[in-house]
């Protein structure tokens, strides 16, 4: 019978490349100004998006920044029209937080609305009303004239007793 014998070799794995986007763009002296490009527009996305109204925020998109000037992208004529009127308030918070803009450039960019009808809505935050919650509806409805508002009060009560 032979035997045997394994002999402990250590492993020597090659370096791992990272073969991600990131990398390539970090990596390469040419891309490396895209990648920093791009991480500009982000930062300048997210304080732009800090300083407008949330329904707003949802809809501008940062387009370029190039001499102090920033252009803004908007899905209708509506959206460009109120960010004209907040364009000087937008350049004084950006330049709050370090940002050389002088001036906001507005664009209508219609595939915007296209982007926004595919956007899935947000899911509901429902919190169920627990029993001492249910138990002071039930006491404001024996207290409140019978009418609309006892009715609706009725209704949610109902609701939330099924459940």
């Amino acid at each position: 019978m032979s035997q045997r014998v394994f002999i402990n070799r250590p492993r020597y794995a090659p370096k791992r490349r990272d073969h991600t986007a990131f990398a390539w763009l970090g990596n390469d002296t040419k891309s490396s100004g895209v990648l920093e490009t791009a991480r500009r527009h982000l930062a300048i996305q997210t304080a732009v998006a800090a300083a407008l109204p949330r329904p707003l925020a949802d809809v501008c998109k940062v387009s370029k920044l190039d001499n102090q000037r920033l252009t803004v992208a908007v899905p209708s004529a509506a959206h460009a029209a109120k960010l004209r009127q907040l364009g000087p308030s937008i350049a004084a918070a950006l330049a709050e937080k370090g940002w050389a803009v002088n001036e906001v450039e507005v664009r209508v960019l219609a595939s915007l609305q296209l982007l926004q009808a595919y956007r899935r809505p947000a899911p509901k935050e429902a919190v169920p009303l627990d029993n001492t919650a249910l138990d002071a509806f039930q006491t404001l409805q024996s207290n409140v004239r019978p009418g609309p508002l006892a009715d609706a009060i009725a209704r949610l009560l109902a609701h939330h007793r099924e459940k």
